[in-house]
């Protein structure tokens, strides 16, 4: 057989001709048949080998980036409003996401693929982000206000399996479970709970709702969509409901400041454009439960940076619940790749 490495010549048996030229001796003519032969290229297995080691590191990268977007929206706020924020925030990811598409030639979308995406970004990027930053502004921390929307995989695990026929094993339910047990710990303290105003609760539940339900639309109605064109569509929807919150909520004045600037470029560079993409395309290669799961590790990976950067302190009770958290995403994971 064949491995993936080597590369056949000929796909078919090669026949060689022995002895002399018969149009030079006029007699008929010998053939001698032997396999095809195999070529090994090393750097095919060294293409292969840093593929596998990019699926495998894309989760990872995931969740760590993805955390450092509270601690970039921690850092700003102090200086701008949150809509204010979102909205200068996707003014600049708009000019980025259209070069980006109009460089790579990317295939401009029809117009239902337009209407999934406004769908998609009004979720992803309007509720999801609004949420958290409205939270943030509102005084919830950090490590908190990426706590509640890890409780997407409970939500998504339902979804999949009620509305969207995926199957959800045993062992994914188990992770799921533990997953909430080790949230719920986090949250056994009063003053972390109290830290936050009412509006700011009620802001992180929005969260949750909005990145469960979309990333649920984009896996079913935008997994054809150029990324390229899709997000920019996404992200002129986003940017619009954010300047109409701005101009009807906020005051709109910033104080400009290397915090606030550092903030901006990295919420913009590293999470919408980089964060963002991933997140596409894990959700695309693996199934919806087992994409929702590695959100359970976001919210300690966030906590240590808020502890480190921040001084927000956690217990030892709290710890355990992230230690639970991750061995829950480990035992999801596995359930969705037996299912």
């Amino acid at each position: 057989m064949v491995k993936p490495d080597q590369i056949p010549v000929r796909a078919i048996r090669a026949r060689v001709l022995i002895g002399p030229h018969p149009e030079r001796t006029g007699k008929p003519k010998k053939w001698y048949s032997h396999p095809p032969a195999i070529v090994r290229f090393p750097h095919t297995e060294i293409t292969m080998s840093l593929s596998r080691l990019a699926i495998a590191s894309a989760p990872v990268l995931f969740v760590l980036l993805w955390s450092t977007g509270f601690i970039g929206a921690r850092y700003g706020l102090p200086y701008i409003e949150p809509l204010t924020f979102l909205a200068l925030r996707m003014f600049f990811v708009v000019v980025i996401m259209a070069a980006i598409a109009i460089v790579g030639g990317s295939k401009p979308p029809n117009a239902a693929e337009i209407g999934h995406s406004l769908v998609a970004g009004s979720l992803v990027h309007g509720l999801y982000l609004g949420g958290v930053f409205t939270a943030i502004s509102q005084g919830v921390p950090a490590g908190i206000s990426a706590l509640i929307p890890g409780l997407q995989p409970i939500l998504t695990a339902t979804i999949a399996n009620q509305f969207m026929g995926e199957t959800v094993t045993r062992v994914q339910w188990i992770g799921l479970a533990l997953g909430l047990v080790g949230v719920l710990l986090v949250l056994h303290d009063r003053n972390i709970v109290l830290a936050g105003s009412t509006l700011g609760w009620i802001a992180s539940v929005l969260s949750l709702i909005g990145i469960t339900l979309g990333a649920l639309y984009q896996k079913r109605y935008c997994g054809a969509i150029d990324w390229r064109s899709g997000n920019l569509v996404q992200y002129i929807g986003a940017g619009v409901l954010f300047a109409l919150g701005a101009f009807a909520f906020e005051t709109r004045e910033i104080r400009w400041t290397g915090e606030l600037i550092f903030a901006l470029a990295w919420l913009v560079l590293v999470l919408s454009i980089a964060a963002i993409g991933l997140m596409y395309w894990l959700i695309r290669r693996s199934a919806a439960t087992g994409f929702a799961s590695l959100f359970y590790l976001v919210p300690g990976v966030t906590a240590l940076f808020a502890y480190l950067l921040f001084g927000e302190r956690l217990d030892a009770v709290s710890i355990l619940g992230m230690v639970i958290c991750a061995g829950g995403v480990v035992l999801a994971n596995r359930g969705a790749r037996q299912a």
